[in-house]
């Protein structure tokens, strides 16, 4: 049984696998830092100053009621909030990370696509298959 696990955990698919998911969570923590630092102060500034992380709904208050300036402070009151601006981070994440992935798979099959395309030479005939023909041809010859 350990040797099967031990074949299973080698393979050039599993480290290949393991590979992609240490590559994917270092990507995630990028994408998470291009919305959250880049893209969003710039976006929140553009529409009057929004904070898209504290972009929130308040669906009931907590104790002391609100308003509540930050997300933390009404969660840290208690209050139920609909945290719209978080969301909105999060699906441009999402979308970032959909496109990246759309251009390595689309640039893998490309390259796919023209090995696929491009056919192996025949292999030059060996030194028994050139004797036979020629034998062949001598005794159509006769």
């Amino acid at each position: 049984m350990l040797q099967e696990f031990k074949k299973f955990a080698v393979k050039g698919n599993m480290v290949d696998m393991a590979v992609g998911i240490v590559i994917g969570a270092a990507f995630t923590a990028i994408v998470s830092s291009l919305v959250d630092d880049l893209i969003m102060p710039p976006l929140g500034l553009l529409l009057g100053g929004v904070d898209f992380s504290d972009l929130f709904l308040v669906l009931k208050a907590g104790d002391p009621a609100g308003p509540y300036p930050t997300v933390a402070a009404a969660q840290e009151a208690g209050a139920v909030t609909w945290n719209v601006g978080l969301f909105a981070n999060a699906v441009l994440k999402f979308l970032i990370v959909a496109v990246a992935l759309f251009m390595v798979v689309k640039g893998v099959n490309r390259l796919r696509t023209r090995e696929e395309a491009a056919p192996a030479a025949p292999p030059a005939p060996t030194r028994d298959q050139e004797l036979l023909e020629e034998i062949r041809d001598l005794l159509k010859t006769r």
